[in-house]
């Protein structure tokens, strides 16, 4: 022990330091409101916990359910349900980042590429923001690069154990998103790292195991009533492939130039640069690797621009760890004194920005340099849930001081950030009940009125941009107001909380 330290102890202390920023995933963890998708996915994973028959609930809006079920473990101990659904996140960004380590010194054969894997990807905005949010992304993220490392032990060491264990890592994948459905398309780019033309007689087979058993995996769902709303549903999301012949190029173009802000903000750009140069570096010495690492990193990018309907910066998350991958291969062999200058000033240009951006995530995100879409949809718009928790905190308070009454809540719309995050953290109070009203409305829901005149408490909570009413009216009395974010142009939405009178 003594000796391997002597011989690795700028590893060990780099691993130490390594796990010491990863663990800044976990403070503040719920000062970003709640999102519109995590809500849903939390408020899902309550009811599954609380009965058993609905444990394929997700299914009926076309979700895989695996994200949930784990969440369902940590409800048991954890009381916020925001913080249990984003501590699964977190532990899934550790098992990316073990995976991420692990993948680059297989690949790579190198302890130093290995560590500036793991520094990257600690520090990397895109993995640091998407790593603390209640989504089913970085769970996904997680199994694809399990998945690419058994399949790529399967096929080095023909070892039909692994390939099992690649099948399984599918199967986790494909029951947490349908993306996983690339990981199972370009496994057979593995096949590069066969050790023989002969040799691919016997890891064909062995891919072929892989992917049966991660299709047996997914097909678990049929238990499930709702097997058929996940390729329904999946319709809603991408164009058919005909799209490819009628409109190649939209929305191909305009996503990819997205794609590349995304990159360049949140990756930030230095890991572009790296990731050149451990393309150039090791252009002749590891072309397998890093073709096929390109290609799991670039391909998914490429098919989602060219046939989703919408893309957001945590649909790409999943291809994040194979770039990060190549930046580190940066640091594997550099001979040439220039370039290897060069690779340190952009890794500590790269640390430095990331560093004041994941700064600001901790400690006030919306000083953050979020793209503009995610900085509106998470920060700014109806999907952002600022003083959802304020407002379940002020009517919990009331019902403590009024025991025995019965306290309705109505909010807009049936199904998002409201009323499913409101029910959520108000999800232990049964003389509280929280019922989705309907949108943009001028007057009280005539649901709300009569549960007012039948003597119980009724609270109203709705964005103000989608009441249309007057705010101090002789039926309605504010109790408080919550303002979001404010936009470019100075602007603000406000989540307003009503008491009927």
């Amino acid at each position: 022990m003594k000796k391997f330290f002597k011989q690795n102890w700028i590893y060990v202390i780099g691993g130490i330091g390594v796990l010491i920023l990863f663990s800044l995933r976990f403070c503040n963890l719920t000062l970003l409101p709640v999102f519109a998708d995590e809500a849903i996915y939390v408020r899902w994973a309550q009811i599954m916990k609380a009965e058993e028959t609905l444990r394929f609930l997700p299914m009926s809006d076309g979700k895989q359910p695996f994200y949930m079920w784990v969440t369902i473990a940590f409800l048991k101990f954890i009381n916020d349900p925001l913080l249990a659904g984003r501590i699964v996140s977190v532990l899934s960004g550790l098992g990316t980042l073990a995976g991420v380590s692990f993948l680059s010194f297989l690949l790579f054969k190198s302890k130093k590429a290995a560590l500036f894997a793991a520094i990257v990807y600690s520090l990397s905005p895109i993995t640091f923001f998407f790593d603390r949010m209640a989504l089913v992304d970085s769970m996904l993220a997680m199994f694809g690069v399990w998945t690419f490392i058994f399949a790529y032990l399967s096929i080095t060491r023909e070892r039909l154990d692994c390939a099992m264990i690649a099948g399984f890592s599918l199967g986790a994948a494909w029951l947490t998103k349908s993306p996983a459905l690339f990981f199972a398309l370009m496994l057979p780019t593995l096949w590069l790292f066969a050790k023989s033309k002969r040799s691919l007689i016997k890891v064909i087979p062995l891919t072929f195991v892989t992917v049966v058993i991660g299709y047996g995996m997914y097909n678990i769902l049929r238990l499930g009533t709702n097997f058929h709303m996940i390729a329904l549903r999946n319709l809603d999301y991408v164009y058919p492939v005909s799209h490819l012949l009628s409109s190649p190029f939209d929305p191909l173009k305009p996503f990819l130039l997205q794609v590349w802000q995304w990159l360049v903000m949140m990756g930030p750009w230095p890991l572009i640069v790296l990731g050149v140069i451990g393309l150039v570096v090791n252009f002749k010495k590891n072309w397998k690797q890093n073709t096929v690492l390109l290609i799991w990193f670039i391909a998914p990018i490429v098919i989602e621009s060219e046939f989703a309907k919408v893309l957001t910066a945590r649909y790409i998350l999943f291809t994040i760890p194979f770039l990060i991958i190549i930046a580190s291969s940066a640091f594997n062999s550099l001979s040439i004194r220039w370039l290897r200058i060069t690779s340190y000033v952009v890794l500590i240009i790269f640390v430095v920005q990331a560093f004041i951006f994941d700064y600001y995530l901790l400690t006030n995100p919306s000083k953050a340099n979020l793209p503009r879409s995610e900085r509106s949809g998470y920060l700014e718009e109806w999907t952002a849930g600022h003083g959802i928790k304020e407002v379940s905190i002020y009517i919990q308070e009331y019902q403590r001081a009024n025991p025995g009454k019965k306290i309705i809540v109505g909010t807009e719309g049936f199904f998002g950030t409201l009323p499913d995050a409101l029910q959520a953290y108000l999800n232990r109070d049964r003389e509280i009940t929280v019922i989705g009203v309907g949108l943009n409305f001028t007057e009280i829901p005539i649901s709300l009125k009569e549960s007012f005149k039948a003597g119980n408490t009724t609270f109203l909570v709705i964005n103000d941009n989608r009441f249309n009413g007057k705010i101090e009216g002789e039926e309605l009395k504010l109790i408080s107001s919550f303002p979001k974010t404010k936009r470019p142009d100075s602007s603000y939405q406000s989540l307003l909380l009503f008491q009927l009178k």
